[in-house]
């Protein structure tokens, strides 16, 4: 009763979910706390559990991370939280806070404390200790001791670390409850997840709570609705549904990446959806990736929709002999991705099971890894330039655990850290954070509110593609040797970057982007044949262009236009026609003259055409 309860009646989330991945032991003990805030927000993650048992005796403890901006803490309870709960669980924890309770860590042999676990009647804690046994089985080792920390009565299992005293925890809120599925598994029990944040000043906390208050203002999946740009169904959880305007949306993103492609030497390739398993053997993501995979039987074969685009250009390369005069070879796709996540870790158009990605997969000589890198950054930040959005770029280099000659990942570092510093580009270095197969570059933005977004990618693979799929080229002295493949995503997932913006402009898009630029309202029926045929010289020049003929009064269709965000709204009466054209009325409440319907389109066409945000 308690699970439907708490399906049934939780409060729905404001923001965008974080959870651990795939509820592994280890990820569920893993706190997260690399520094004094995330410690000190994990510490009050601790403190809320305590105060969440005090005040609800019985309650089934789950797991309480640090996450970014915050924490939380998963619980099964009797009944369902109610916002008015939250009020009494701060207040306990302020009691807590107020007697300045030690954190203090031990260490127990696995059965001690799997036996107080049981005794507690903890069921969650006990998956997780016998998890970890298992893992230990698995190696050929013993169950592994685990640690704990006390603060006052209250003591959970944890690997820390945390602050030193519930003292040191800063001012902290509780922000919502949310429905979670235990280990984000909908066939597990539906767990209360309480988030909360805590920062290291009054001042910080307050412009947390403004720019949260702002987020929720433009949170895509509300005003995507409104703007009626997609919707989400359950006959296809995780798969947004691109209504007219959120496709031709859609459309204009993808035409502006086509357009500087094709400038910049892409050719276009498109792969089959379903692929046999054998590919993704060979590229190892059968053994590494398969969980993730929507696998497919046919005919006793074993098929998958595709998770990525990059083993399938490999095809391509493949198909006839390439000569060093053909290299760089750019091939770019807009390939239709699908991943398994969890049902519990969706989020909008964030976190979905099918994407759009706008991949690139450049094979080049060594020789060429400088030159095209420094032009790939240039694709980087020409293009979001186009949205305002400033660019930084993280450099990160060969892991610990790396495959490939070292003295060529020596080679692809220098030149991508000279490319980098010639680009005159913001960047910082993250030394051993590469793939296995490439040091890359990641590309992050700050959208309208400050917040951070991780969207693009530039990886210099060094033997995933080029190696596992034996790629060759015949250089100047006809000798076989490999190319290097250089792996560039722009925007990234299609979706993804799309719920960015929309949150980023709160979906008032630039004119160049806006999917309806332009709203004419005629005054009257009588002068509908005169915007009719306003509309077509518009639309001859590209712009796109609705007419408000409905019988709702003026200033309803004013208001609606404004309410759908149009950058540009045109209300044509017997003046209008004299001056044979429309005066323009921008949606910032900028009036310009009547002009032609001639001057107008070029006028416009021009704007959209500059691409300015």
């Amino acid at each position: 009763m308690a699970e439907e309860a708490a399906a049934a009646e939780v409060v729905e989330i404001d923001e965008i979910l974080e959870a651990p991945a795939r509820g592994s032991a280890e990820e569920l003990l893993d706190a997260g706390a690399s520094d004094n805030l995330s410690r000190m927000r994990h510490s009050a993650a601790h403190v809320m559990a305590e105060a969440v048992a005090r005040l609800f005796p019985g309650a089934k403890l789950g797991i309480g991370p640090a996450i970014t901006d915050g924490f939380y803490y998963d619980f099964l309870l009797e009944r369902a939280l109610t916002p008015d709960d939250l009020a009494a669980i701060e207040a306990e924890m302020a009691k807590s806070i107020a007697a300045n309770h030690t954190f203090t860590l031990a260490e127990h042999t696995f059965d001690d404390e799997r036996a107080a676990l049981v005794r507690a009647d903890q069921i969650f804690k006990i998956e997780i200790m016998d998890d970890l046994a298992k893992a230990a089985a698995a190696e050929g080792k013993p169950a592994p001791n685990v640690t704990t920390y006390q603060h006052g009565e209250f003591q959970d299992l944890c690997r820390g670390p945390h602050v030193e005293s519930t003292g040191k925890i800063g001012p902290f809120k509780l922000l919502s409850i949310a429905g979670a599925y235990w280990r984000g598994k909908n066939d597990r029990p539906m767990l209360q997840r309480i988030y909360g944040t805590a920062w290291e000043t009054q001042e910080q906390i307050d412009q947390y709570l403004w720019r949260r208050d702002e987020a929720r203002k433009r949170d895509h999946r509300k005003l995507g609705v409104a703007l009626d740009l997609f919707s989400f169904h359950d006959v296809s959880p995780g798969s947004a549904f691109w209504h007219p305007k959120g496709q031709r949306l859609w459309r204009t993103l993808e035409g502006a990446m086509r357009e500087m492609q094709e400038r910049r030497g892409y050719q276009e390739i498109s792969t089959p959806i379903v692929v046999s398993k054998h590919l993704w053997e060979q590229s190892g993501h059968w053994d590494l990736y398969r969980e993730n995979m929507f696998i497919i039987e046919s005919e006793g074969e074993e098929f998958s929709l595709k998770p990525m685009n990059c083993p399938e250009s490999t095809v391509i390369y493949r198909t006839r002999t390439r000569s060093y005069r053909d290299l760089p070879l750019r091939l770019s796709e807009y390939g239709r991705l699908h991943r398994n996540e969890l049902s519990g870790t969706l989020s909008g158009l964030t976190r979905v099971r099918h994407f759009i990605q706008d991949d690139g997969h450049i094979y080049v000589r060594p020789d060429q890894i400088e030159s095209e890198v420094a032009a790939l950054l240039e694709e980087v930040r020409e293009v979001y330039a186009w949205f305002d959005l400033p660019v930084e770029f993280v450099f990160s280099t060969k892991p610990a655990k790396a495959l490939g000659d070292p003295k060529l990942w020596e080679k692809a570092e220098s030149m991508i850290e000279k490319a980098l510093r010639d680009s005159g580009a913001k960047w910082q270095l993250k030394p051993g954070d590469g793939a296995f197969y490439a040091p890359k570059i990641d590309i992050l933005v700050r959208d309208a509110l400050g917040r951070e977004w991780q969207t693009a990618t530039v990886q210099v693979d060094l033997v995933m593609l080029p190696e596992r799929f034996d790629l060759t080229y015949t250089d100047e002295a006809g000798e076989r040797v490999r190319p290097i493949a250089i792996h560039r995503a722009i925007y990234g997932s299609l979706e993804r970057f799309i719920g960015i913006l929309v949150e980023h402009y709160a979906g008032a898009f630039p004119f160049w982007l806006a999917p309806e630029q332009v709203v004419i309202i005629p005054i009257a029926d009588r002068h509908l044949e005169f915007v009719t045929a306003g509309a077509a010289v518009l639309r001859a020049a590209g712009i796109r262009v609705s007419i408000d003929d409905s019988s709702n009064r003026m200033q309803n269709k004013i208001r609606l236009a404004q309410e759908q965000k149009v950058p540009l709204m045109l209300v044509v009466g017997d003046k209008e026609i004299e001056a044979g054209g429309a005066a323009p009325r921008w949606r910032d409440g900028t009036q310009e003259p009547a002009t032609s319907w001639e001057a107008l389109a070029a006028a416009l066409a021009a704007r959209s055409a500059a691409r300015t945000a």
